[in-house]
């Protein structure tokens, strides 16, 4: 397609003439005899480009001093993206506008989405994810970019920025549509932050020269968990990459990885083992063909990490540390125990002894790996409802460490499970014993009544608005209410911040622990409500990141983001 702009006169007079393509102003530049063409919106912020200066084929906005080359259209400044050139002809004194569709559109913005890494762009991050989603990228896709870029580019391999780009993986079908690139602008510059001024990480490869080892994987496995034990980094790293090679299935990995962080206990506060899942997490995205990427990233971690024997709350007044090495009764299949939210009840006792009683009853009653997972993550989960607000704002850290690591124990042992991983079902109870002193008073419990989800955002924009929020979400739920309408709220509250690690990681710990049980269930409730209870604590923030992602927005739309005096 053609578009007249105007006489060649005019333009060779005017120096630059304005015209329209699909909607978007387009600026034709006569610049050293001859006319070039631009998007006149700077690809950065939205500003004119008519209105900047050209010299030596650049043109330079005058908002930001983006400088863009007039034949290409691409910027020299990385914090601002290429902008489009069109093809001009000229025609006697007719001068025209060719106008075709972009092509290579897809693979523009995945390299502009690993550039927004790279330099810790959020906004050139922000773009691309936004217009991956509207050229049908799937956000497995865009999730794949930042696990690529994030376990190649940290030495110390897996952390936090990961963990929160695929629990955000995981909370987009609970979501609202319109929050979808937000949650993973989200996770992707929690990435980028979490690599940025770190050096690369340059794996081990396995053993042997170039062909898998023969050695079994029950001998790996043994090597790894004592690599672990011994806190040799590198050599698991190499056993595990070896293993990987050899061809070793999930179950298998997921075992040996799994057996090695609870052997000590709750290592590193349960971010190891939250890690641990996540990666896992990850794989279910992705695929299994990437866990030579993906899983060794833990290997570091997780040989360095605390472990909780080694301090003394673990040893007085009670010795827990020495508890948990009693043997358990073997799990056994067919058992009709169904008293799962009892035996969560009964982990909030006041005596150790009688919570790993009570766990011990439980297996002899015939409870399955699965529901030990989710008793411990529900009893975890009353420790954030019932956290009473005259405690210390930073004690919200301890019960939130404790529930994150038993949504993530829950979600292993409904993966791959196995006699070693029910050891930390122990471990748990424990650490949520000894959080009892943060329920002491403990809050009330919500009542059921009648409640708007509309309401929470009064929750969210002043503070002290903690109880209220709790009981909106009960309410809500055991009103009858669409359990979907309250999650889409709570993830659009979470969104909506600047939301720190913990809070990403309490969000979607609970929206996987609701959907364990019932809909509509007491548990699946109170669960929420401690959830909601945590976000109102903690907010409102600057709200900054959010903001980033609207400009984003509005400049795929075409808005002006200025005003003309």
């Amino acid at each position: 397609m053609r578009v007249r702009v105007g006489s060649l006169e005019a333009l060779q007079r005017e120096g630059r003439l304005l015209t329209k393509a699909g909607g978007h102003g387009v600026c034709v530049f006569w610049h050293e005899g001859r006319a070039y063409a631009l998007d006149d919106r700077c690809p950065h912020m939205g500003f004119p480009l008519h209105r900047g200066t050209v010299e030596a084929g650049l043109v330079t906005c005058h908002w930001h001093h983006a400088r863009f080359d007039l034949v290409s259209g691409a910027t020299l400044d990385p914090f601002a993206d290429d902008g489009r050139a069109f093809p001009v002809e000229v025609e006697g004194d007719d001068v025209y506008l060719v106008v075709t569709p972009p092509e290579h559109q897809v693979d523009h913005l995945r390299r502009r989405l690993a550039e927004g890494l790279e330099e810790g762009l959020t906004l050139v991050t922000a773009k691309a994810v936004l217009g991956l989603l509207e050229a049908g990228v799937a956000p497995a896709e865009i999730v794949r970019v930042g696990v690529d870029f994030g376990t190649a580019n940290r030495a110390q391999g897996w952390g936090s920025g990961l963990t929160v780009l695929v629990a955000m993986a995981n909370l987009l079908p609970w979501l609202d549509p319109d929050d979808h690139a937000l949650a993973l602008v989200h996770g992707l510059a929690f990435v980028a932050r979490d690599t940025a001024n770190r050096p690369p990480r340059f794996p081990l490869t396995p053993l042997g020269d170039g062909s898998p080892a023969p050695v079994p994987v029950e001998r790996l496995t043994d090597w790894y968990r004592r690599f672990i034990e011994t806190r040799s980094g590198d050599a698991a790293e190499r056993t595990l990459a070896t293993a990987l090679a050899a061809g070793a299935g999930a179950p298998a990995v997921s075992g040996m990885m799994t057996a090695a962080v609870t052997d000590h206990v709750f290592i590193d506060v349960g971010h190891t083992l939250d890690f641990t899942n996540k990666a896992f997490e990850a794989l279910e995205h992705l695929g299994w063909s990437s866990a030579g990427a993906v899983l060794p990233t833990l290997t570091g971690q997780t040989a360095a990490a605390s472990r909780s024997e080694e301090g003394s709350r673990w040893r007085h007044p009670h010795d827990l540390a020495a508890l948990v090495k009693e043997p358990l009764p073997p799990l056994r299949t067919g058992g009709s125990f169904d008293d799962v939210s009892g035996l969560a009840w009964r982990m909030l006792e006041d005596d150790p002894y009688e919570v790993v009683g009570a766990i011990r009853r439980a297996i002899e009653s015939g409870a399955t790996h699965e529901q030990l997972g989710r008793a411990l993550a529900f009893a975890a989960a009353l420790r954030i409802t019932r956290f009473h607000t005259q405690n210390d704002f930073g004690d919200w850290d301890a019960v939130h460490h404790g529930f994150t690591y038993a949504n993530a124990l829950h979600q292993c042992l409904i993966r791959h499970p196995s006699d070693e991983l029910v050891r930390g079902v122990v471990h748990g109870a424990l650490r949520v014993y000894l959080d009892r002193f943060l329920n002491v008073p403990a809050a009330r419990l919500p009542a059921a009544e009648g409640a708007d989800v509309a309401d929470l955002q009064g929750c969210w924009d002043a503070q002290g608005g903690v109880d209220r929020a709790g009981s909106i979400a009960y309410g809500w739920i055991r009103s009858g209410g669409d359990p979907r309408v309250l999650i889409a709220a709570l993830g659009h509250a979470l969104l909506s911040e600047d939301a720190g690690f913990h809070w990403f990681q309490i969000v979607e710990a609970a929206v996987r622990q609701y959907a364990a049980w019932p809909e509509g269930s007491e548990e699946g409730a109170l669960i929420l409500a401690g959830a909601a209870r945590f976000l109102a604590a903690h907010t409102p923030t600057r709200r900054e990141l959010p903001h980033v992602v609207r400009t984003a927005a509005r400049l795929r739309r075409g808005d002006d983001l200025f005003e003309e005096s």
